[in-house]
């Protein structure tokens, strides 16, 4: 059994705030766990509850979306919230709670080590990009620690404001440049040492 699969284990039958008492299931998070890319979205709704896996309802299908727009599969990647259970009523995640989940987070993060934290939303950013708010940075990455940190909105912004959803759009289209920087910077030693061969 693989850590990853171990922590989701701990994750399902995890009792260690209020939110355990409330859920119908706990929803660890999914994808392979040697992926150059992790997002991180805030909290479960109501049909992740359901179902125990991350973005399956509308924002998850607007997710979707998103990834086909720049070639990616959801099987590709890894999906994961802040925290793990659904806030009665889908209200923000409260700070305890965050901080009860804070621990699953920090695993998955040092299991799978991605080199792309995408955030969804401002509780994820708030972990990443401290201080920031998402109207300002969205659209934007750092990079810190050997890891890349891009804001994104909560997909599910887009559904409750449409004006948002150009902005979404136009945001994931500079995932696939950040992705071909890191490879690049990768791939080039090689190239050079086949050229001196000749």
């Amino acid at each position: 059994m693989s850590n990853l699969t171990e922590l989701h284990k701990r994750i399902l039958t995890c009792p260690d705030c209020a939110l355990s008492q409330s859920r119908t299931n706990a929803v660890p998070g999914e994808g392979p766990d040697n992926t150059e890319i992790m997002f991180v979205g805030e909290a479960p709704g109501w049909h992740e509850d359901q179902q125990g896996r991350p973005f399956v309802g509308p924002a998850g299908q607007y997710l979707d979306e998103l990834l086909k727009s720049i070639n990616l599969k959801r099987g590709n990647v890894f999906i994961t919230n802040m925290v793990k259970c659904r806030p009665p009523g889908n209200r923000d995640p409260l700070p305890g709670e965050i901080q009860a989940c804070r621990k699953y987070l920090d695993q998955q993060l040092l299991t799978i080590r991605p080199k792309v934290i995408v955030t969804l939303g401002r509780h994820s950013l708030a972990r990443f990009f401290p201080g920031e708010t998402i109207s300002k940075v969205h659209g934007t990455s750092k990079k810190g620690n050997g890891v890349v940190y891009f804001a994104l909105y909560h997909p599910a912004a887009a559904l409750h404001q449409q004006s948002l959803r150009k902005t979404i759009d136009a945001d994931i289209l500079k995932l696939p440049q950040i992705l071909a920087q890191l490879s690049g910077g990768e791939e080039k030693k090689p190239e050079i040492k086949q050229l001196n061969l000749f």
